[in-house]
């Protein structure tokens, strides 16, 4: 059995914040794969099913973001799992909007809910990142994360979501390129570079002419001109 953890904090309020959009991939596997309803345990909810040949539990803890660890270690130890056979899915400031990442083991980065499974369960878990991007001065990380999607990252959130939700079989599977490809493909690809545009005010290329040819006598005399 694998025990997949979205990070998230509880209630309506905080469903659309970035720092949830570990819920938010939980919830989109759940969905894509016919699992069992969502149920209270272990200090959150959990959700049963299949992902390929794996069985799964899916796991969102209900103790807010800073004690997340209490309610994995619950989990854990019900059915006696090992921490590699978790893997869990957070926000992550230092990608870009959008990219994911999938690591073995690590620091938590002062991610608060990646601290505390770290220090129930210690670093040897699976995390995948999913990229938020940085609003670019620490003062502003907090309401930044705490704060909802804009609306103009709707579309890339829902397709980066199914695509999590496509290559779940893989990852569960440990097959991680397999899992990281089915986001790609959902992705839309990135812009290609225009070419720069000539400049206006460019003076025209110079013409160059062919020489006309010359007859015997024209060559003889320009020799001895």
């Amino acid at each position: 059995m694998k025990l997949f953890v979205g990070l998230g904090n509880p209630g309506g309020s905080y469903a659309r914040n970035r720092h949830n959009v570990g819920f938010m991939a939980v919830d989109a596997i759940a969905a894509a794969h016919g699992f069992g309803p969502w149920r209270a345990k272990f200090q959150g909810e959990i959700a049963e099913g299949r992902l390929g040949n794996e069985k799964v539990l899916l796991l969102k803890p209900g103790t807010y973001m800073n004690l997340s660890g209490d309610s994995v270690r619950a989990a854990l130890q019900f059915y006696k799992l090992e921490p590699g056979d978790v893997t869990v899915f957070h926000d992550e400031l230092d990608l870009a909007p959008g990219r994911v990442r999938v690591k073995a083991g690590g620091g938590h980065a002062g991610h608060n809910g990646l601290r505390s499974i770290d220090a129930h369960l210690g670093p040897a878990f699976t995390r995948v990142r999913i990229g938020i991007g940085h609003p670019g001065d620490k003062r502003l990380v907090s309401p930044y994360v705490l704060g909802d999607f804009a609306k103009d990252e709707a579309e890339w959130v829902d397709d980066l979501l199914r695509g999590i939700a496509d290559g779940a079989p893989a990852l569960a599977g440990g097959d991680s390129a397999g899992f990281l490809n089915a986001i790609v493909r959902r992705l839309p690809p990135p812009d290609k570079p225009k070419p720069p545009s000539a400049k206006k005010d460019a003076p025209p290329a110079a013409v160059v002419q062919p020489e006309p040819e010359r007859t015997a006598l024209q060559r003889l005399v320009y020799r001895f001109r």
